[in-house]
């Protein structure tokens, strides 16, 4: 049986009553928390809130399969998303809610504490929201003079090898939000964060630019789904 390509099931189609295993997963994760369950039964649950009368078992694992497990497909564009059959706008909005409401939690443990005393709270949620993007993308970490940070903003995104960064637009802009240090970040989708020398020349020049008008480019973190370096950490700044 094909799969229906949107969130309603079909008008013939019977409506199985999946409440009871559905019952069951609500279950586990509210007295074990989310280890009781698989990533496909995380994902199919989730799915299930969305398409109440479907069966969301297979389309959950189409889903982790596509997109190369759970990091994946949280990373993955809207328009991806749907191009999966069995999946509409309800279905991927759930799995964007799912991305929105990690990715928020990271953000405040990052904002709560100055970023250099919180480094690995910094590094996880840079690793969830940029690690499984297809494309490469630069953001700009921008701290106050208490390493606080003020400003998490993306400057760049690029094709799936390269992103256009203008030092003179970066240090600009943190003169613009008065920032006293930043820290720059990008991915390299093809997984393996290994600096190149263009990310080495790049961050020598924007913290030399940076130097002279009292800006301190604290670090590059290059991030890749197996990990990730920094540029500091290697003494390449």
């Amino acid at each position: 049986m094909s799969v229906p390509s949107s969130d309603a099931p079909a008008k013939d189609a019977p409506d199985p009553d999946h409440k009871g295993h559905r019952a069951r997963l609500r279950q586990r994760l509210l007295t074990h928390g989310d280890a009781a369950l698989l990533d496909h039964e995380l994902i199919e649950y989730l799915l299930a809130l969305a398409i109440p009368r479907r069966d969301t078992k297979p389309l959950a694992k189409a889903l982790l399969v596509e997109f190369g497990g759970i990091g994946g497909l949280f990373a993955a564009d809207p328009e991806a998303l749907l191009r999966v059959a069995g999946m509409g706008e309800t279905a991927a909005a759930a799995i964007k809610i799912g991305q929105a409401a990690a990715l928020r939690l990271l953000r405040a443990q990052v904002a709560q504490r100055p970023v250099l005393g919180n480094w690995q709270a910094l590094i996880d949620y840079l690793h969830a929201d940029m690690a499984h993007h297809v494309n490469e993308r630069v953001r700009v970490l921008h701290l106050n003079t208490r390493n606080m940070l003020i400003r998490d903003e993306l400057i760049s995104e690029g094709s799936i090898d390269e992103a256009a960064v203008h030092v003179r637009e970066v240090v600009r802009r943190a003169m613009d939000l008065g920032s006293a240090a930043i820290i720059l970040v990008h991915n390299h989708p093809s997984g393996d964060p290994a600096p190149s020398r263009a990310d080495i020349e790049l961050t020598r020049q924007v913290a030399e630019a940076g130097k002279r008008l009292g800006i301190t480019v604290h670090d590059h973190i290059v991030i890749g789904a197996t990990g990730h370096v920094s540029l500091r950490a290697q003494g390449l700044i």
